[in-house]
């Protein structure tokens, strides 16, 4: 299991019980001999020094985070309290001095657990290596309150609930727009088979006709089918199913053959009726 922010900096502190310190009441400066020595006991009292400050600047980072995610009452510009602003909270909340909170800022540089403390530079995405980069420091742990926490998970909830409603009209109109596109592609098929069946019927009188000494050519334009088949108003709006209907007749459809002929000094694509020999006799 994960540790927490508050077991990491506990973990950061180690040693052994030892009796009170020695020195006055309302001094927060270590004797001057455990400035130069690293005696057991004077490291502890460094120790000491070090996790209380730690403690104080998680609990300050961690509620001007919350504050800043709550309504900001104190109009904080963001959640990373600049460094020297923490500095001078801790100087005034512990009475240590600005080295004391130096080498607290060394100590979170050199532990590689998570202490719910983030240490920024000039650019957030890049890593903050000493002390000396440090612009500001932003809890990762925003403390916030009953009320806070409660507007926030409601907020989330209906705006969670406002993105499942607009998928769901969103994915509701794709099935419409869906159901539309093929009925229209079913329909606009059937009048694709109406058309061909008219262009067969048109093509097959024709060559009836021709065989009857009704007509002067066996083939008829393919532009004078359409004008035939199809009103002038409603060209625009059939041109698509004209379209298909001359494509599926070109290749599914035997009976008719298409050709290029001069007619009125003009080259246009016709069609021509084929039908076997002894159809052509018995109708003769």
């Amino acid at each position: 299991m994960a540790a927490t922010p508050e077991a990491a900096l506990t973990m950061m502190a180690a040693g052994r019980e030892t009796p009170a310190c020695p020195y006055q009441d309302g001094v927060k400066l270590l004797p001057m001999d455990c400035e130069r020595t690293k005696e057991g006991y004077c490291q502890e009292k460094h120790e000491e020094m070090i996790m209380t400050i730690l403690y104080e600047l998680y609990n300050y980072l961690a509620v001007q985070a919350g504050n800043f995610e709550c309504g900001n009452p104190d109009n904080l510009e963001s959640k990373c309290i600049p460094v020297s602003v923490a500095k001078d909270y801790i100087e005034n909340v512990t009475a240590y001095s600005a080295q004391r909170f130096v080498d607290a800022l060394q100590r979170l540089l050199d532990n590689h657990r998570d202490s719910g403390i983030w240490l920024q530079g000039d650019e957030s995405s890049e890593t903050v290596t000493a002390v000396g980069q440090v612009v500001c420091l932003e809890s990762t742990r925003p403390r916030m309150g009953l009320g806070c926490r409660f507007r926030r998970a409601l907020n989330t909830a209906i705006t969670n609930l406002f993105i499942f409603f607009w998928s769901l009209a969103f994915l509701w109109g794709i099935l419409i727009l869906l159901k539309y596109y093929w009925r229209k592609r079913e329909e606009e098929e059937l009048d694709m088979y109406k058309m061909v069946q008219k262009i067969i019927a048109a093509v097959q009188g024709h060559y009836k006709e021709w065989e009857q000494n009704l007509e002067r050519y066996p083939y008829v334009g393919i532009l004078h089918i359409r004008d035939t088949l199809i009103p002038p108003q409603d060209r625009k709006k059939m041109k698509r199913v004209w379209d298909r209907a001359v494509d599926f007749l070109a290749s599914n459809e035997s009976r008719i053959q298409t050709e290029s002929h001069r007619v009125a000094g003009e080259d246009m694509l016709v069609w021509r009726w084929t039908q076997p020999s002894y159809l052509s006799d018995s109708d003769h």
